[in-house]
């Protein structure tokens, strides 16, 4: 497994802009040297007292050019939203732990901005030539973010899910989004007996598995566990989370 080294490190904007509803992408040139998809960057974001974390959607090692994507839903975000090329970000990366890729046929599926670490996923799965699928579900079409096989506007992207499993004789689940498809999503994998690795969704103060804000319940080797989500995940085996 491959590991980078994990610090704090200042970067440059080389791009932003919006690309859907209330929805932005950030690119970031720094001395990072890897990441991997399911990990995420905490950026400092001034006046705050807790760095804001996000998903990494892509990370060029040749340009050392990360990406994110995020959605406006505060102060840390509208800070990120107004700056421009050339300005000057401070950020700690690359944390938590990734999806690991496995050569089987995958389903990924990504719910509104959980399709960020989903897109990072299929494009080393695809430089790796192991098949994929991805899914994508939105609330509406202004929400959309490109990129996936399959859009799903409006509805739930669980609804067919369980036939595009048989049809494409998928062996493995990759998904992040909304703890609720989470939950179903690991529910269908252990119907159709294939396992899920889900990136979970939580609100993180540290990001460092300090603070405990962000701790959920395993199962693992019949024996209840606490994990933290920045640090211990945020990928999880479906099949080990207990849901509430």
């Amino acid at each position: 497994m491959e590991k980078y080294k994990k610090g704090n490190f200042k970067g440059k904007i080389n791009s932003s802009g919006q690309i859907a509803l209330d929805t932005y992408k950030l690119e970031i040139i720094s001395d990072l040297q890897g990441a991997k998809p399911g990990q995420f960057i905490s950026v400092l974001c001034p006046e705050k007292t807790f760095r804001r974390p996000f998903s990494i959607s892509n990370f060029d090692s040749k340009k050392h050019l990360l990406t994110i994507l995020f959605k406006l839903k505060g102060d840390g975000t509208n800070y990120l939203k107004n700056l421009k090329k050339g300005d000057d970000i401070e950020f700690s990366a690359p944390l938590g732990n990734g999806f690991e890729l496995l050569n089987k046929n995958s389903l990924l599926v990504g719910a509104g901005i959980g399709i960020a670490p989903m897109l990072f996923l299929k494009k080393e799965l695809d430089s790796n030539n192991i098949k994929n699928y991805l899914m994508g579900g939105f609330k509406s079409k202004e929400e959309v973010i490109e990129g996936s096989d399959e859009t799903v506007i409006g509805g739930s992207v669980l609804d067919n899910i369980e036939k595009i499993i048989d049809e494409k004789q998928i062996e493995i689940i990759y998904s992040c989004g909304p703890l609720i498809v989470l939950k179903l999503l690991s529910q269908i994998a252990k119907k159709k007996n294939i396992p899920s690795y889900l990136a979970m969704e939580r609100v993180m103060a540290c990001s460092l598995g300090v603070c405990r804000g962000c701790v959920i319940k395993l199962l693992k080797n019949n024996e209840e566990q606490n994990a933290s989500v920045c640090k211990d995940g945020p990928v999880f085996l479906g099949s080990e989370i207990i849901w509430n």
